[in-house]
């Protein structure tokens, strides 16, 4: 949920909101322009289950689509059907596969390697791809002065992609990378002759891509539609016909989309855990997965006593996790004993795993010399932080620390937070898995470049170049046994400063209508994925 952007510690300006944010304005243009080749704005089922679908995302698709920008939920789950990267990864495990490209390099050991792009690749418009339009993207990738989100991924290793024939590209690194064929994922490639100089276009729901399904119409805050590209000639082609996505934000509405014995969707995301026993009586298949979905609490540390780490570790000290689990996520959820999800191959325990201690976060406070501390906590409005947010107050009320909640839509709250807004603590829920799951982008997402210790908590200091220093020199060491240790001190270092931590990792709920629809998995960050998915015959 991030809008990651601008630079260290610097209000955002407003060209740059208006990239991140997008423009409702303009997006309506697209949407009646769109309107006229997808048909009616509507955001009810698309008819013939084995040509349609419809699915409901929990999260609006009013935020930006920029595909090297954005980390909306929505726009983020969309773009993987409608764009490609030069390679590809399963949703869940992501393991590598050629997308774009037409094999994957023999080996990515050193300081260069070449990838060929796929013979007839075209995008929607029937242009054809070319060299010029994948070093178009990456050198927007990393230029400093654009700062777009997925430059963090690749700032420190990646020096230059440039064109190494009329149908190849050389990838130039500046030390060899573990993690390259997993970060390449994230860069999907756009036509130069569409958006140079025209990303106010992509941000407010413009989207040409070459991957299985094409945009045909755009309504924010209501749906986004889909057609099948049938020139695609990649190696997961469309199944549908159409796609109608629904975006409904309130938890209520969403549910009763796959409610009862005939369902007006097929899939849905986004699921509270308390619905689940019904939707399986509904005969609806709920599954939930673990994954980087976490609520985290962040922490102005250019507000005193924020900037004291003692008063960061007290409040987390001071949450009870056991009953957040219990109460605000019905049991799926995993206390946050880490930076990264115990549950996750890569994790470690941190040294201070923050646990419930009523008594140490007192004990905390008195050896800062905090007394009298008032709390403003700034709130998101999805359901799930909705469900939570009462046991953090109850929490903080107990060690006596008065704390007001202040609620607001997502948008709302991060173009404040963009804007400079001097807050005192947020509590929200974000997703780096959503680009990845090896522990460098997990942890980079949040600490490196833009991310939001930086860019919100303003946390930019010797201690933070400290970190920012661990990272790389983890993130250069290629073999797997010595790098473990470097990713522990890491995980230690960000426990103890506490400035964006996670409270618990939430299981994301997907529930789907098995008598309709096969080939799709529950995912442990927000969104679906249908690229794999089959109608029921």
């Amino acid at each position: 949920m991030s809008r990651n952007r601008s630079g260290l510690g610097q209000a955002i300006n407003r060209r740059d909101m208006l990239r991140l944010t997008g423009i409702a304005g303009v997006a309506a243009a697209f949407t009646s322009s769109l309107a006229a080749c997808g048909g009616p704005a509507s955001t009810n089922a698309t008819g013939d289950s084995t040509e349609s679908i419809t699915a409901v995302i929990g999260y609006g698709n009013n935020q930006t689509w920029d595909p090297l920008q954005t980390a909306s939920a929505f726009s983020m789950a969309a773009i993987l059907h409608c764009y490609e990267s030069l390679v590809e990864g399963d949703p869940i495990t992501r393991e590598p596969y050629a997308g774009l490209a037409k094999a994957l390099p023999a080996d990515v050991s050193g300081t260069s390697f070449t990838f060929e792009l796929r013979d007839g690749a075209t995008w929607h418009d029937g242009k054809p791809v070319t060299v010029d339009d994948v070093v178009f993207t990456y050198t927007r990738a990393l230029d400093p002065k654009e700062n777009v989100l997925v430059r963090t991924f690749f700032d420190g290793w990646l020096q230059e992609v440039r064109a190494a024939g009329e149908k190849s590209v050389e990838f130039v690194l500046s030390k060899p990378f573990p993690y390259a064929l997993h970060r390449i994922q994230t860069v999907k490639i756009v036509p130069k002759h569409v958006f140079d100089g025209k990303w106010d276009d992509a941000i407010a729901g413009k989207v040409v891509g070459s991957g299985p399904y094409k945009v045909v119409e755009q309504a924010p805050l209501s749906h986004t539609r889909f057609e099948r590209f049938d020139d695609y000639n990649g190696p997961r082609p469309g199944v549908y016909k159409t796609m109608l996505w629904n975006s409904i934000v309130d938890a209520a509405p969403r549910v009763a989309k796959i409610s009862g014995a005939e369902p007006a969707a097929q899939i849905v995301e986004n699921i509270p855990p308390a619905n689940a026993a019904q939707l399986e009586a509904d005969g609806r298949t709920v599954e939930f997965a673990d994954g980087g979905n976490n609520l985290w609490l962040m922490f102005n540390t250019t507000h005193a006593p924020y900037d004291n780490k003692l008063v960061r570790q007290a409040l987390h000290h001071a949450i009870d996790k056991d009953k957040l689990i219990e109460v605000g996520l019905k049991g799926k959820g995993t206390a946050g004993v880490s930076f990264i999800n115990p549950n996750l191959d890569t994790a470690q325990p941190a040294a201070n795993d923050l646990a419930y201690d009523p008594g140490k976060a007192k004990a905390l406070l008195a050896q800062a010399g905090v007394t009298g501390l008032k709390v403003t906590l700034s709130t998101s409005n999805t359901t799930l932080v909705a469900d939570c947010v009462n046991v953090i107050k109850e929490g903080w009320d107990a060690i006596g620390v008065p704390t007001t909640v202040d609620t607001q839509d997502t948008k709302a709250l991060f173009s404040k937070l963009d804007s400079g807004f001097d807050f005192q603590v947020v509590a929200t829920t974000q997703n780096a898995e959503q680009f990845g799951n090896d522990p460098d982008l997990l942890i980079r997402y949040y600490y490196a470049g833009a991310g939001v210790a930086a860019k919100y908590s303003r946390w930019t200091g010797g201690d933070a170049q400290a970190l920012l220093a661990l990272l790389d020199e983890a993130a250069s060491e290629t073999d797997d046994d010595a790098r473990a240790p470097l990713t522990k001190q890491i995980l230690d270092t960000l426990a103890d400063q506490a400035v964006v931590y996670p409270i618990v990792f939430t299981h994301n709920g997907t529930a789907w209508d098995t008598t309709t629809l096969s080939g799709v998995r529950a995912q442990g960050y927000p969104g679906i994925n249908l690229n794999q998915a089959e109608p029921v015959a």
